[in-house]
């Protein structure tokens, strides 16, 4: 076994305010998961997720324990300059948050635990999903996973949300899901849950049927200092299902004020670091530095507009709306444009040959000299990518 290394997913907030350190549940990635609970709160916290090895950005590690994964968060947490932090999880995200206030409780200020379990499920039924999935791929796990995610009419309501979640399971690697399962196999603290002094808000959802209310009522009373919070209609991903909810809990456990309601500032803010996290801060500071009297107005109103309103709704992933901008750019054939989005795609999870496919699709729906124009951009921008993926 050995530690395995997370990729750090920046929601925002001050440099200088306390850290929150969100996990996330198997086969999603933590932007989808938690980036409208993280808007409500970065206005007095610094939050920060990691991704599972081998979800959303993360990448493939060898065996690993749900200790390895809690001593990852410390070095994280390290990294980031923190001596000590609040965490909240949901599912093995809560188990990882569960192991960290075994094995550093003087690290953790207060943990958010939801739709999670001292142990969750069997150790066989685990070992047969990591079978399943190792032998017929991720798509083996797809059927069936909007219901045991969702409570009742969730999908019905917020069909963007659902997607973006299942698409971003889709993506998963195969052998790193499985390594989680087997992780979650050998998973159980219930007989070490009195030796937890740190206060404990364990969040359940009353539609969830991976973890029911009482596997979080084991929790709240099995640690010295721990409260229940049962969200009526919410299933496996509470987060994403009721985000006001569960941002006002964990302000309310961390000690800062309630989430108001978003404010214009608040709206820039939450865009440009979307913005630096898509584009990059070199071109973003290259952008800003070059602000003028003439274009001051028109950078506010982007970066609020198309960035602060549309690129950080939690609908869709990163990666899907680079996608679709790629196509957009291609149709209206706005080539300084494209060029700068092709780059953002890489740095969204894109490989080469997705975006081969992606400008293949447009020479049928856009035309083929918008796609040859395209290809030839292309073919200037991507090779700067090759060797960080190992293409040919």
């Amino acid at each position: 076994m050995s530690v395995p290394r997370l990729q750090v997913i920046d929601l925002g907030g001050p440099d200088g305010g306390s850290l929150l350190l969100l996990g996330p549940s198997l086969g999603t990635s933590t932007a989808t998961l938690w980036t409208g609970v993280a808007q409500r709160l970065n206005d007095h916290l610094r939050v920060v997720g990691w991704d599972l090895p081998g979800h959303g950005r993360g990448v493939q590690a060898q065996p690993f324990t749900i200790a390895d994964l809690s001593a990852a968060v410390l070095l994280l947490a390290d990294s980031l300059g923190a001596d000590t932090f609040h965490y909240a999880g949901n599912s093995v995200g809560g188990c990882v948050g569960l192991q960290l206030l075994l094995n550093a409780p003087q690290r953790v200020g207060s943990a958010t635990l939801l739709c999670t379990g001292a142990a969750i499920g069997t150790p066989d039924d685990w070992l047969e999903r990591a079978a399943t999935v190792r032998a017929g791929g991720i798509d083996t796990m797809l059927a069936g996973t909007a219901q045991r995610w969702f409570g009742p009419g969730f999908i019905a309501r917020q069909p963007g949300v659902g997607a973006a979640l299942l698409d971003a399971l889709s993506h998963t690697d195969p052998e790193s899901y499985a390594l989680v399962c087997e992780a979650l196999a050998v998973f159980d603290v219930t007989d070490r849950l009195s030796e937890i002094a740190i206060p404990v808000l364990a969040v359940a959802g009353s539609a969830d049927g991976a973890t029911p209310p009482e596997s979080l009522r084991c929790i709240a009373s099995g640690v010295q200092d721990g409260d229940l919070v049962v969200l009526d209609g919410v299933g496996h991903l509470a987060p994403v299902e009721a985000p006001d909810r569960v941002a006002g809990l964990i302000a309310e456990l961390v000690g800062v004020p309630q989430p108001p309601s978003r404010t214009v500032e608040d709206v820039h803010r939450a865009g440009m670091a979307v913005r630096r996290e898509v584009l990059g801060d070199a071109y973003v500071d290259g952008a800003v530095a070059g602000t003028t009297d003439l274009t001051a107005d028109f950078q506010q109103m982007i970066t609020q507009y198309a960035w602060g309103s549309i690129w950080t709704r939690p609908g869709l992933d990163l990666r899907s709306r680079s996608m679709i901008t790629l196509t957009a750019l291609v149709a209206r054939g706005h080539h300084e444009e494209l060029a700068m989005h092709l780059r953002a795609a890489r740095r969204n999870g894109l490989i080469n040959d997705e975006i081969k496919e992606l400008l293949m699709q447009t020479a049928i729906y856009c035309g083929v000299p918008d796609a040859n124009s395209a290809f030839r951009i292309a073919a200037e921008v991507l090779p700067e990518f090759n060797e960080h993926q190992g293409e040919q």
